[in-house]
């Protein structure tokens, strides 16, 4: 049978993706085509030549037998059976056996529509073709369809009249990129510079006073730190006159006081005729500023499917469940639940403690850093909690003995540290196994290592990828498993939540506890994102003061009062969800905001 006589409902039961950085016919003898039962049979299912740079697998005559995903020596090919309700719902594929999604956000004016899903699910392809960027092609990669047809498409939708609006060019639609950093290669100038240019709405002085950006108004874009991008592109994007406003991850970078700025900066650009969608891994601060949520799902780099619009309790829920209730149909095998670790007592960390350190201080130029005396256990992970520039990356390295204290007074103990650094830069030549080899020789093949970080962390798929070639969130997960696999008494890690999704960083949160709690060992880690901190924590480190002049950081206190008074000095609520007790953020002077500030309860671990 030829392609084209496939009833159509056949034709999307299933789709093929083929690698095209792993696919290499010319290295290989075609074990895919010759194994292909299809192809003995005398149909072209796979078509592949040494001449061509990937194969091709005919979705059409695909018989889903998986015979040539598991004879492909590179591991290249992907069959993948898809939900049966998607048949008439592809809104855009790349090229033959690439990625495809499946529906579209509805945005809806006058309101803040959260995007929430895993890395790869084609939440930056959605916000292209809702930017006008790009045209969707309903899946017709060849005979690409005219904007008419896809109007049609949409019809009965509130995406008929957005994407009409896109075609008559009476939409604008500003962007803030995903990733920030290449801002400083892209765009010279200062920063007073470019926001007295771009300030078509007026409001540049209340946003730069939002965003804490005065202090670097005549600083050049090259000489700002991640944060101070951060909040630049999202300055830039919100002094802007536009009917959409789009945000890709606006936390990364900031610390919780300056995400809980950004949130609001956003939330004031709704107005009963515009858009605003946000894509955010940080489920508090999307719970915070979102009016409706869209879930994605599907199977990374291979398919995405967005869901309806939904409440944000309800929405985000659905993401964290697995299961979305409207259409019956659960696309995660396990529950993601935040039950907090039984919180030891008083008198219990007393009994434990076998490490202190003492009280010391440490001058930076302008900056001083005062550390009060402290003790830690075996099995326990610290979070430190401040703003950026209190001092936290400071204090850790101070533990690590990469640094001094000033006073020369007790000694801090010596211990056989493992450090995660903020910021990763690679320079090592050569694919990760070989990276891995070098480093924790010994730690990266072993079982009990595989099992609990290696597989949960997916670095065991990185293997043979170039270092060099990794995304940001792939060089998170190597460094973490590089950081735990190093033999040590104490385990340093900065900020693991950052370029991780969602999803991730939950598995990298629990990787972490149970890795500490089973190997008997104890963690400081800085962390910026409140639900993973209350995940890991099983105390707390509050760094208080002015950043850049000042800071103090108190001795170790248990979760509750440690989050009581950090919550407290930020101005902020936080209540628990009772099905999955995820911390939720209390919209600011709400009834539960007031009640719990009255109080004196800004946090709290049940509900």
């Amino acid at each position: 049978m030829s392609r084209n006589t496939q009833p159509a409902q056949d034709q999307l039961t299933r789709i093929a993706i083929v690698n095209s950085d792993k696919c290499k016919p010319k290295k290989c003898r075609q074990e895919c085509k010759r194994s292909c039962p299809v192809v003995r049979m005398g149909k072209l299912c796979i078509e592949v030549t040494p001449t061509d740079k990937v194969a091709f697998i005919s979705e059409e005559l695909c018989i889903g037998c998986g015979i040539c995903v598991r004879k492909c020596p590179f591991e290249a090919i992907q069959i993948i059976n898809l939900p049966s309700n998607l048949s008439s719902h592809t809104t855009h594929r790349y090229s033959a056996n690439s990625f495809k999604l499946h529906r579209l956000p509805m945005p809806r004016s006058g309101e803040v529509l959260g995007l929430v899903g895993t890395n790869g699910i084609g939440k930056s392809t959605a916000l292209k073709i809702l930017s006008g960027k790009m045209k969707p092609n309903l899946g017709r990669f060849v005979d690409t369809p005219e904007w008419e047809e896809v109007i049609a498409h949409f019809r009965g939708s509130e995406l008929q009249n957005y994407f009409t609006r896109i075609l008559e060019d009476s939409l604008k639609a500003v962007v803030k990129p995903q990733y920030v950093d290449r801002l400083a290669k892209e765009v010279k100038g200062t920063v007073g510079y470019h926001l007295a240019r771009k300030d078509e709405r007026n409001k540049k002085e209340e946003i730069m006073d939002s965003l804490d950006l005065r202090k670097v108004l005549d600083r050049n874009i090259e000489d700002l730190s991640g944060g101070e991008l951060q909040r630049f592109a999202i300055a830039m994007t919100c002094i802007q006159n536009a009917t959409m406003y789009m945000f890709d991850e606006p936390s990364s970078y900031l610390d919780i006081k300056q995400r809980l700025k950004a949130a609001e900066t956003i939330r004031n650009l709704v107005e009963h005729n515009n858009y605003v969608i946000v894509v955010e891994h940080d489920l508090s601060v999307l719970d915070y500023l979102s009016d409706s949520i869209c879930c994605l799902y599907g199977v990374p780099g291979a398919y995405g499917v967005v869901t309806m619009p939904s409440g944000v309790r309800e929405g985000i829920n659905i993401f964290l469940d697995g299961f979305v209730p409207s259409e019956n149909l659960r696309f995660r095998e396990v529950a993601l639940n935040f039950k907090v670790s039984e919180q030891m007592n008083e008198e219990e960390v007393r009994r434990l403690a076998q490490y202190t350190y003492p009280a010391m201080r440490k001058r930076y130029n302008k900056f001083e850093l005062n550390i009060e005396p402290g003790s830690f256990t075996d099995s326990e992970i610290v979070v430190m909690l401040g703003e950026n520039g209190t001092g936290k990356s400071t204090f850790i390295k101070m533990l690590a003995g990469r640094l001094q204290p000033d006073d020369g007074g007790e000694e801090v103990p010596v211990l056989n540290v493992s450090y995660k650094p903020q910021t990763i830069s690679p320079k090592f030549q050569g694919i990760v196994r070989l990276l891995l080899h070098e480093r924790i020789r010994d730690s990266y093949v072993h079982p009990q290592f595989i099992t609990d970080v290696m597989k949960p962390l997916a670095v065991d798929v990185l293997l043979d990828q170039e270092v060099q070639n990794l995304s940001g969130g792939e060089l998170q997960r190597v460094a973490i498993a590089i950081c735990l696999g190093k033999p040590a008494d104490v385990y340093l890690i900065d900020e693991p939540s950052a370029y991780l999704d969602s999803e991730q960083r939950l598995t990298c949160a629990k990787v972490m506890k149970r890795f500490v709690l089973h190997a008997k060992k104890t963690a400081f880690i800085v962390e910026h994102d409140f639900i993973m901190a209350t995940y890991l924590a099983d105390r707390v480190i509050v760094f208080e003061g002015a950043p850049s002049v000042s800071a103090t950081a108190k001795t170790p206190q248990s979760l509750l009062a440690g989050m009581n008074s950090f919550l407290k000095s930020l101005e902020v609520t936080f209540r628990r969800d009772p099905n999955n007790f995820r911390p939720r953020i209390n919209k600011k002077n709400s009834v539960k905001d007031s009640e719990q500030k009255k109080s004196g309860n800004y946090f709290f671990l049940e509900d």
